[in-house]
Order: structure tokens, then sequence, then C-alpha cells
């Protein structure tokens, strides 16, 4: 079983949670990346795909995180492939 995406120090989880309510997120220990609404999947991954962002992860929870968004992105009918 693959590790769990940590805690980063730079993120209050709270505030994820205030901005979005109680939605899913690809990241769901930081309550990063809301991932609810179609506009937010297509959001999500813009954001987990610039390089800055994904730096603040290892390469498993990056890719644990896109394939959450993927997901998403099916189940909102979004075409995100094309972005990869």
């Amino acid at each position: 079983m693959s590790k769990p995406i940590h805690h980063r120090d730079d993120v209050n989880p709270d505030e994820g949670e205030r901005k979005y309510g109680d939605v899913e997120f690809a990241d769901p220990v930081n309550n990063k990346y809301p991932i609810d609404t179609a506009e937010h999947v297509r959001a999500a991954w813009s954001y987990i795909s610039k390089k800055a962002n994904a730096a603040k992860y290892t390469a498993t929870e990056v890719e644990r995180i896109r394939d959450r968004i993927k997901a998403a992105a099916r189940k909102h009918d979004v075409d995100i492939e094309s972005d990869s």
C-alpha cells in the first residue's frame, strides 16, 4: 500500500474547507485542489501541472493527485488528457 500524502507545513487544511466547503479534494490531507465541479477539475489540473506546485509533493504524491483529478474529470465529463 502506498504512503498517504504528507501534511504540508505551508498549508492550513482548514482554509480549503473554509473556502470551498465540504467537497472532495485531490489532496484530501491538505484540502488542496477541489474536484467537485468541472470548473474545479480544470483548475486543479492546471495548478498541479505547474512545476512550482508539483514540487511541493513527492513524485508519488503528484501521481496520486493527478489520478484523483483524472477520475473526477471522467465523472464530470471534462477532457484534461489533451493538456497532459
